[in-house]
């Protein structure tokens, strides 16, 4: 039986702390405050994807830090970092 390689391909999104809005468990940062890896501005995040990981400073962070939908990611507590802190969130979709 030949061995057929998965597909996976990543879509990173970055932004800084500072666009955030809301306070404790409200804390938010919409899609459309991220800069895509094209360069350009975006839109949406993924509606598919297997998982994500959220690097907060360059580390990355446990999977109850944070969620996500298409439109935003919530950060229970983000509120309380630098504004110039960045924020990227990387999509691995199968």
């Amino acid at each position: 039986m030949p061995i057929v390689t998965p597909y996976s391909n990543a879509r990173r999104f970055s932004s800084t702390a500072g666009a955030g809005t809301g306070t404790g468990a409200t804390f938010a940062i919409a899609a459309t405050a991220f800069t895509a890896d094209t360069g350009a501005a975006a839109t949406a995040f993924p509606a598919l994807y297997s998982y994500y990981n959220l690097y907060i400073n360059g580390i990355l962070q446990t999977a109850d830090t944070s969620s996500v939908t298409t439109t935003a990611i919530t950060i229970p507590g983000g509120d309380v970092l630098d504004a110039g802190n960045p924020i990227i969130v990387e999509f691995i979709i199968s």
